[in-house]
C-alpha cells in the first residue's frame, strides 16, 4: 500500500490567525502565557486536518512563531554576539534576534533559496552550542497525543544550516560542534517513539552542495552509528540531487525527492538503479504553485518511479509553506478557474487520490479532477492574441551618460539625491477605509477622496522632511504585485490566498491565469495628483515583469519567457502613459529579480537574458530625459552583477543596511557605472537609527563609489511601519545625508 506524507504545513492559518496572534504579543495585547496558548491550538488544528486528510506521516517541528531556522539558532545557541549579554533565553530575545531592539539591530534576512520565503541568518561567533531547550522533543510529544504514530519529526539538517550561516571561520569544525546536539535531540526521539525522522538538507539540490559531499559521509555516517533505531529521510526540494550516485550511498532510510522541479535527473537517477535499497519519498505534486496537477502525466510518471522502487511514500514537492491553506474560501473566482486550484489542503487530497489509484482504487474524485483540469486547459482567455514584439524597442536609445546629462537639466537635483522606495506606512484608518469601500459601505468618489488626502498629507510632509524627490505613498495599493493583478488581464485575486513572506509579513500574490494584457491606466490618476501638489519631482511606481511573476502564482503550460514578455509589454504601457502626463521618473521595480535565479548556475544565464529582456520590452521606449529606476531586495548581488548593469536602469536601489554593507563591494565605480542608492537603514526593524549610524552607512560606499552616482534611501518600502517610527528615521536620513554632503563641499 502507497503511503502518504507530507513535508510542513502553512503556519498562517486559514484566515491568518498566526499572523494576528503573534502581532497581539507584540502590541501588548496578550501576554506569553497566551500567545503560547494560542499557538499550541493553532498547531494542533493543523495536525487534524493532515490527520483528517489522511496522511500516514505528519510532519511536526515544522511550526514556529517566526522562522524554523532562527528556532535552530536559539536551541543551538548560535546567538549573535550582540546580543550575548542578555542572560535568559526567552521569547523576547528569540524575537529581537528576528526583528532588532532599541540596542541592537536584527540579524540578516535572505531568501530561502529561490522561494520568497525569508529565513534569519544563523550569527557564528565563536559560541559553544548546546541544547538551550528540547522543543522538538516537546512538539513531538504533543503531536502524539493527536495523531499517534503518524508523527514525524522535522528538522533542518547540520550541513544545511551551516552552509546558510554567517560567519563560520571553519565549516567542518561549525557541523562537527552540532552533531552532539543533533544526537541528543534524535535519541530522545527515538526513545519517545519515533520512528521516521525527517532531515531537510535541501543544500544537496544547488551547485554549492557538491562541495559538502564528504561532510555529507561523515555526518550521516555518525548519525547512523549513534542512532541506529531511527529511520531518516534525507529530505530535498527545489531541484534534484547534484550528486545522486554519491548521495545514494548514504547510511538512511529514505530519500525524499522533488519529482516537480528536479524531474529529469532524479528519475534518471531513480531509473539507473541508484536508490534500489531505499524507501523513495517522492515528490509529485508541485509545493510552490496553486494549479491542481495534471494526474494523467502524474500517473504515468509514478507508474515509471514505482517501477523502480521497492517502498515509495508520495507527498508534496516541498513543504506547504509556500502556498495558501484552502480554496473553499474562494468563492468569487470563476468556476474553471477555481476548479483548477489546489492549495495545501487540495494537494493533501490529491497526494491520496493519487496514492489510491497506484493502488488500484479510483474514486469518482479522481475522474472529476482530470476534467476540471483537462477544462482549465481548454479556456478562452489561455488564448488571446498579443502585440507584436517584433515592432517594441529593446533598447534605450543613448547611454546612459548622455542621459544622466539631459535628466540632471531637467530635474536639477543636489548631490546625493534623497528618496524613499515607494510606500508610506498604511495605517489602521487606511486598511478600514478600503475595506469599507471593497464592502460597498463608502462611494468611490468618497474613497478616492481619502486616499487623495493621505497623498496630499505624505507630499507635504515629505516637502517638511526635505526629501528630493518624492512618491505618492501608494496608499491605495495593498501589495505592489497584488495591486497590478487586480488590475491586468490574465491575473485573478483570491480572498485568502495569504503566504508567509517573513515573520508575521503574508503576502497574497495574485495567481496569473491567462494571457496578460494591459486594459486600462494602473497608477496615473493617483501619480499625476501628487505631482499636481508639488514642483519637487514625484516617482511614478511600478512594479517590473520578472518580479511579478515570481512573486505571483505563474501559469505554468507556457514557458516562463513568453509570460515575461507579455507582462513586459503591459508595463511598458503604463509606463507611456505616465511619461505622456508629465512623469520624469519611473520606478520599476525588480525587488525579486535575484530569487527567481535558478538553483544551478547551469539554467541561470537564459532566466538571467530573459529577465533583462523582459524589462527592457518594458523600459526601453522612453525618453532619454525620462529616468528610469528600480529596486531589489536581499540577494547576493555579485552572483547577477552583470544583469544587473544590463539592465540599463539609471538608478538602482538595493538593500543593503542587514547585510551590513557586504554587498558594496559588488557595486564598485569600475563595476557599475550608473546611478545607485543603497539602502542606509533597515526598514524591517522598528528601530530608528541614530544619525551617526546613517553617516557611516553613506560615507562608507563612498569609497568606492562615486557622489555623482550616490543616492541615499532606505533599503525598502515603508508600508509595514508606524507613522511615527517613520518620520524619526527619514528625520535622521536628510539631516545626516546633508551634513555628508557639507563634508563633500555641497
Amino acid at each position: 500500500m502507497v503511503k502518504v506524507s507530507s513535508l510542513g504545513y502553512p503556519r498562517l492559518g486559514e484566515n491568518r490567525e498566526w499572523k494576528k496572534l503573534i502581532e497581539s504579543y507584540w502590541s501588548q495585547k496578550i501576554n506569553k502565557e497566551e500567545l503560547l496558548e494560542g499557538a499550541k491550538a493553532l498547531r494542533l488544528e493543523f495536525l487534524k486536518k493532515q490527520l483528517n486528510a489522511g496522511l500516514d506521516l505528519i510532519p511536526v517541528g515544522d511550526f514556529s512563531l517566526y522562522d524554523h531556522i532562527l528556532d535552530l539558532s536559539v536551541q543551538f545557541n548560535i546567538i549573535p554576539k550582540r546580543f550575548a549579554k542578555e542572560k535568559d533565553i526567552n521569547l523576547d530575545l528569540y524575537f529581537a534576534i528576528a526583528r532588532g531592539s532599541k540596542e541592537n539591530v536584527a540579524s540578516s534576512m535572505k531568501k530561502w533559496f529561490n522561494t520568497n520565503y525569508h529565513y534569519i541568518v544563523p550569527e557564528w561567533s565563536k559560541q559553544r552550542p548546546k541544547l538551550n531547550n528540547s522543543r522538538l522533543l516537546d512538539l513531538y510529544l504533543e503531536a502524539r497525543e493527536v495523531v499517534g504514530d503518524k508523527a514525524k519529526p522535522v528538522i533542518t539538517g547540520p550541513i544545511t544550516y551551516v552552509a546558510l550561516s554567517s560567519g563560520v571561520e571553519d565549516f567542518t569544525a561549525a557541523v562537527k560542534s552540532l552533531l552532539p546536539l543533533y544526537k541528543q535531540v534524535f535519541t530522545e526521539l527515538v526513545e519517545a517513539g519515533a520512528v521516521y525522522i525527517q532531515i531537510d538538507e535541501p543544500i544537496f539540490v544547488t551547485d554549492e552542495g557538491a562541495d559538502y559531499l564528504e561532510a555529507a559521509k561523515a555526518v550521516y555516517g555518525y548519525f547512523a552509528k549513534e542512532v541506529p533505531q531511527a529511520k531518516f529521510i534525507f529530505q530535498t526540494y527545489f531541484e534534484a540531487l547534484i550528486d545522486a550516485e554519491s548521495l545514494s550511498q548514504l547510511p538512511v532510510a529514505a530519500f525524499g525527492l522533488d519529482f516537480v522541479h528536479g524531474l529529469e535527473e532524479n528519475l534518471v537517477a531513480l531509473k539507473t538503479g541508484l536508490f534500489k535499497d531505499k524507501e523513495v519519498f517522492v515528490g509529485i505534486v508541485d509545493g510552490r504553485n496553486v494549479w491542481s496537477s495534471d494526474f494523467v502525466k502524474t500517473q504515468d510518471l509514478l507508474q515509471q518511479i514505482s517501477e523502480k522502487t521497492a517502498e515509495l511514500t508520495l507527498q508534496p514537492s516541498c513543504s506547504l509553506l509556500h502556498v495558501p491553506v484552502t480554496t473553499k474560501h474562494e468563492t468569487t473566482l470563476d468556476s474553471i478557474l477555481l476548479n483548477g486550484l489546489a492549495f495545501a489542503d487540495e494537494k493533501l487530497q490529491e497526494i491520496k487520490l493519487l496514492a489510491e489509484k497506484l493502488d488500484g482504487q479510483e474514486r469518482p474524485a479522481y475522474r472529476e479532477h482530470i476534467s476540471h483540469f483537462e477544462a482549465l486547459q481548454a479556456a478562452d482567455f489561455r488564448n488571446v492574441e498579443l502585440e507584436n514584439l517584433e515592432d517594441v524597442t529593446t533598447e534605450r536609445s543613448s547611454s546612459f551618460e548622455k542621459r544622466r546629462q539631459l535628466q540632471q537639466e531637467k530635474l536639477h537635483l543636489p548631490l546625493l539625491p534623497t528618496t524613499t522606495i515607494g510606500s508610506f506606512p498604511q495605517s489602521q484608518e487606511i486598511r478600514r477605509t478600503r475595506l469599507a469601500w471593497k464592502r460597498g459601505k463608502i462611494s468611490d468618489e468618497d474613497y478616492q477622496a481619502f486616499i487623495n488626502a493621505e497623498i496630499e498629507r505624505w507630499i507635504r510632509i515629505q516637502e517638511d522632511l526635505d526629501l528630493d524627490v518624492l512618491v505618492h505613498g501608494e496608499f491605495e495599493r495593498v501589495d505592489m504585485v497584488e495591486f497590478f493583478g487586480q488590475q491586468l488581464a490574465g491575473f485573478a485575486t483570491t480572498k485568502l490566498g495569504w503566504v508567509q513572506s517573513y515573520g508575521s509579513r503574508a503576502v497574497k500574490p495574485p495567481i496569473i491565469y491567462g494571457d496578460v494584457q494591459h486594459i486600462k491606466p494602473l497608477t496615473v490618476r493617483e501619480t499625476v495628483y501628487a505631482q499636481s501638489l508639488t514642483d519637487r519631482p514625484v516617482k511614478g511606481m511600478l512594479t517590473g515583469p520578472i518580479t511579478i511573476t515570481n512573486w505571483s502564482f505563474e501559469r505554468t503550460d507556457i514557458p516562463r519567457r513568453q509570460l515575461f514578455d507579455q507582462i513586459g509589454l503591459a508595463i511598458k504601457d503604463e509606463i507611456k502613459l505616465l511619461e505622456d502626463a508629465g512623469i520624469a521618473i519611473i520606478q520599476v521595480d525588480e525587488a525579486a529579480l535575484r530569487e527567481g535565479l535558478p538553483l544551478r548556475k547551469a539554467k541561470q544565464k537564459a532566466y538571467l537574458d530573459d529577465a533583462v529582456r523582459a524589462f527592457h520590452i518594458a523600459t526601453s521606449s522612453v525618453k532619454d530625459e525620462t529616468q528610469i529606476h528600480t529596486h531589489m531586495c536581499y540577494s547576493k548581488f555579485d552572483e547577477i552583477i552583470d544583469s544587473i548593469r544590463a539592465l540599463d536602469a539609471d538608478v538602482i536601489s538595493i538593500e543593503t543596511s542587514r547585510s551590513h554593507g557586504d554587498i558594496i563591494k559588488s557595486f564598485e565605480t569600475a563595476t557599475y557605472p550608473l546611478g545607485i542608492g543603497l539602502g542606509v537603514y533597515d526598514i524591517h526593524s522598528p528601530r530608528v537609527p541614530s544619525k551617526e549610524e546613517v553617516i557611516a552607512n553613506i560615507e562608507r560606499p563612498l569609497h568606492q563609489l562615486s557622489p555623482k552616482q550616490f543616492w541615499v534611501n532606505p533599503d525598502c518600502g515603508l508600508k509595514t511601519r508606524q507613522e511615527a517610527e517613520t518620520l524619526a528615521a527619514l528625520k535622521v536620513l536628510v539631516a545626516a545625508t546633508k551634513e555628508v554632503r557639507h563634508k563633500l563641499g555641497n
